[in-house]
């Protein structure tokens, strides 16, 4: 996971990627595998929520966030996701 985050006159812009290869239901079934994709999305700053999404089969693999919030340069953003199977990962960056 990579996360780039700046602030600019008290808006932070935040830019994501993430790895997973973002298995839906009919491409898992021609491969033979399993099913998994990142169901949920999080973004917190100080133990506050800034960005949340609840996400399906329809991103594509190792997909790419933008979005923005109103906050300040010097905080920490924690970046996180869980799956279909229930993995999640988790990665702060410093808002520049």
């Amino acid at each position: 996971m990579r996360i780039k985050a700046k602030a600019a006159d008290g808006v932070v812009s935040v830019k994501a990627g993430l790895k997973h290869a973002m298995l839906s239901y009919d491409v898992a079934k021609k491969k033979g595998k399993e099913a998994n994709f990142i169901v949920y999305i999080t973004g917190k700053v100080d133990g506050k929520t800034v960005y949340e999404s609840s996400t399906s089969q329809f991103l594509s693999k190792n997909p790419f966030l933008k979005f923005k919030f109103k906050g300040e340069a010097g905080k920490e953003l924690e970046l996180s996701w869980v799956d279909l199977k229930g993995n999640t990962k988790s990665k702060k960056a410093k808002i520049k």
